[in-house]
């Protein structure tokens, strides 16, 4: 006897006819103004970021046109002597944007790692909130706090560093005379160490922030692990945390290196101008070029003015690639890399 089996792709008796739905990738509903939305708000970032290079290159065309090459190879900027260049401020940028580095990066990296890892759990929210108050605090109020009072024992300090290690060149500050019983401490001040420190509490909770968030996102079980085969808290730190969070600390160190390029107000307040190329940090005078821009857009003329549009879109380019690079590190670190 010959058994046929049912043909299971025709409905058998008693059952309904089910087609397939088709499955479409288009959004629909809340999905489809939530994407649209968030397509608009990043073509507007893109596009007004666009518009602020194009309107800085064409303001700019003038004085490329007039200077040259000259106008980054030129320190002095005075118009009254049609003698306008940009490669001392530009130095001066760098020196106070490193100078800020080197203090905010320690501290931040060791106040993220404390607020993750050793922080009592009913001290983190505040502690959290501590930090990021401080990004909000305007920067002329950083200005102000330096200028008036840490000014005084950050001169003390640069005389120190002059009689100690004035043997190198970045501590060296001619004419301050550090080893007589009265140095002169007008030699000492306004210089790109000062305005480096209050640049550095203002980009230090930038990078804390980002730090903190990766840090964060440790794998518990990878960090339970490395206690369990006898690592001490600091073991498990630098062998699982911080590689973990490699990506983080360069991204957000990149991202507050280039806030601190374009810092103003503070630096403004605290920098004496001196266009001149200094290999002291700690000597009195410099200039950036965002103070620059500050400080002579108020009064220049046509011809001025390009040239302080060409300056900030020198200074515009300059953070544009950091923040790129940050933001390439960021993304394409893959997190938790060298612990495997």
């Amino acid at each position: 006897m010959t058994t046929t089996l049912p043909d299971l792709d025709r409905p058998q008796p008693g059952e309904v006819d089910v087609k397939a739905r088709a499955i479409s990738r288009r959004s629909t509903g809340a999905d489809a103004v939530f994407t649209h939305g968030s397509r608009v708000v990043g073509a507007s970032v893109l596009v007004i970021t666009g518009g602020v290079g194009v309107f800085l290159g064409l303001q700019a065309v003038p004085t490329f046109k007039r200077y040259g090459l000259s106008f980054f190879t030129e320190q002095q900027w005075s118009p009254d002597t049609d003698t306008i260049g940009i490669a001392a401020v530009l130095v001066g940028t760098f020196q106070v944007a490193l100078v800020a580095m080197v203090i905010a990066f320690p501290l931040a990296l060791a106040t993220a790692l404390y607020i993750s890892e050793y922080a009592p759990a009913r001290l983190k929210a505040t502690l959290v909130s501590m930090v990021d108050l401080m990004a909000a605090v305007p920067s002329v109020i950083y200005g102000l706090f330096v200028a008036l009072l840490i000014m005084p024992y950050a001169a003390d300090l640069s005389i120190w560093f002059d009689r100690t290690l004035g043997w190198l060149p970045i501590f060296a500050v001619p004419g301050g005379e550090a080893d007589s019983p009265l140095p002169a401490l007008s030699q000492y001040g306004f210089s790109s160490f000062v305005a480096g420190i209050a640049v550095s509490m203002m980009v230090m909770p930038m990078a804390c922030a980002v730090m903190r968030q990766v840090f964060s996102q440790t794998p518990p079980g990878e960090k339970e692990a490395a206690l369990a085969l006898g690592a001490s808290t600091w073991g498990m730190i630098r062998t699982v945390v911080l590689p973990f969070g490699r990506g983080g600390i360069i991204g957000g160190t990149m991202l507050a290196m280039g806030r601190a390029l374009g810092e103003t107000i503070a630096v403004a307040l605290i920098l004496s101008p001196s266009f001149e190329i200094k290999a002291s940090v700690t000597e009195k005078g410099g200039s950036t070029i965002s103070s620059l821009i500050a400080n002579r857009f108020g009064d220049a003329s046509t011809s001025q003015l390009s040239a302080l549009l060409a300056a900030g879109l020198v200074l515009f380019l300059i953070t544009l690639l950091i923040n790129t690079l940050a933001a390439i590190v960021v993304n394409r670190s893959r997190s938790g890399a060298d612990t495997d």
